[in-house]
């Protein structure tokens, strides 16, 4: 790092995976969309899954997640180079959830990405999901209550 506007963009690439899957996890498909360039692309190549354009993008996010009756996403940082107005990185993910079906599922994964500088800030053009380990053995806990859903009943005063 030799000067703070190189600092500062890998401080804000490396924040969009996490807002990737803050948005995901709290179903804020909008600002998903939001993330990527008007032309960018969400690949998941292992499920013949891919979307193109901020509309696109929005529309299957919701979709997919209407398939799940919980899903957890966990990011762990990986690598960014930048090159000017471009930058490719990887970021580590592990998953779990129950499809609606009764169906679970786990894995761990990387997403491979490109970023491209734009007026709004860094965005991604291109997110590329490789499935490294799946599991589909049933999940033995529970699931807590959905985005939006009430929290359960306060703590009494008692303990």
């Amino acid at each position: 790092m030799h000067d703070l506007q190189a600092l500062a963009d890998r401080v804000e690439i490396a924040a969009l995976p996490g807002e990737f899957t803050d948005a995901g996890m709290t179903r804020d498909y909008g600002r998903a969309a939001a993330l990527f360039t008007d032309d960018g692309v969400w690949r998941i190549p292992g499920a013949g899954i891919e979307f193109t354009g901020r509309e696109a993008i929005r529309a299957g996010f919701e979709r997919l997640q209407g398939n799940w009756e919980f899903f957890v996403q966990n990011v762990h940082p990986g690598s960014i180079r930048v090159d000017g107005d471009t930058a490719v990185g990887r970021v580590y993910v592990a998953e779990l959830g129950r499809f609606r079906t009764g169906a679970s599922h786990q894995n761990y994964a990387l997403y491979h990405d490109r970023f491209r500088r734009t007026a709004d800030g860094w965005r991604f053009t291109e997110r590329t999901y490789e499935i490294r380990y799946s599991d589909s053995a049933p999940l033995g806990g529970t699931a807590g209550a959905p985005p939006g859903a009430p929290a359960g009943p306060a703590p009494s005063a008692e303990g």
